[in-house]
């Protein structure tokens, strides 16, 4: 799907939330918000190739200029997530969780957290050992090795009032090359791998999608009780 697409699908799905919880703000009844009807969705979606820089980002961090940029087919996006620059690309599973915290816990750092745990337990099923970086969100491959640090997910969220949208970004068979043209992150000096690139074989994004499921379920300790696919 496009990225504009998905971002306004998810834009949509957010404010639902939104307006659902407005009831709270506009009523003079104490009204409890986890007892409100918002409704919680996990995305997943492979975009064709596209730059996308977070609120937080420099655009020094794109080192393609907008001609060269075209002539390869790669979109370009301002967003309003947390981060800084990062591909997405086919093979690539992005995940959008669009979640109400309030019925979970308040709290965007915990939040991350576990959905690097998501990603962690979900290369350990196919034989990769992710790890974190301290002071940088996301999930890593040999993070504490010197000259050896490259990332495999990377992370950007929104929030408003406490409903998430965006999320992470996974690369599975995902062409690297694309990542050669920017900071990816804005972290100079780190490399960027993949599930393909690590194991040194392809690997079959339905699996790793429903590993991905599977590991939300666990972490977040929810049940996803239906499945949408969407054409645009």
């Amino acid at each position: 799907m496009e990225y504009k697409a998905a971002w306004d699908y998810q834009e949509n799905l957010l404010q639902d939330n939104l307006r659902i919880k407005s009831v709270v703000h506009n009523s003079d009844t104490i009204v409890d918000s986890k007892l409100l009807p918002t409704k919680h969705f996990l995305l997943f979606v492979e975009h064709p190739p596209v730059y996308t820089l977070g609120k937080s980002g420099k655009i020094e961090h794109v080192l393609i200029n907008e001609e060269q940029r075209q002539e390869q087919g790669i979109e370009f996006f301002h967003t309003n997530r947390g981060g800084d620059i990062t591909f997405h690309g086919p093979q690539q599973i992005v995940g959008y969780p669009i979640l109400d915290l309030e019925k979970f816990y308040t709290d965007i750092g915990r939040y991350l957290r576990e959905l690097e745990e998501v990603i962690i337990l979900t290369l350990a099923d196919f034989g990769i050992i992710g790890g974190r970086s301290q002071g940088e969100t996301g999930v890593w491959i040999d993070a504490t090795i010197k000259g050896k640090e490259r990332k495999i997910c990377a992370m950007g969220v929104r929030c408003s009032r406490w409903v998430t949208m965006h999320g992470f970004a996974l690369n599975v068979n995902t062409e690297l090359n694309y990542f050669n043209h920017i900071i990816p992150c804005g972290i100079p000096n780190k490399k960027v791998t993949s599930m393909k690139e690590e194991l040194q074989r392809e690997v079959n994004i339905d699996e790793v999608k429903t590993e991905l499921k599977k590991n939300f379920s666990k972490v977040f300790n929810v049940s996803i009780v239906g499945a949408l696919l969407q054409e645009f």
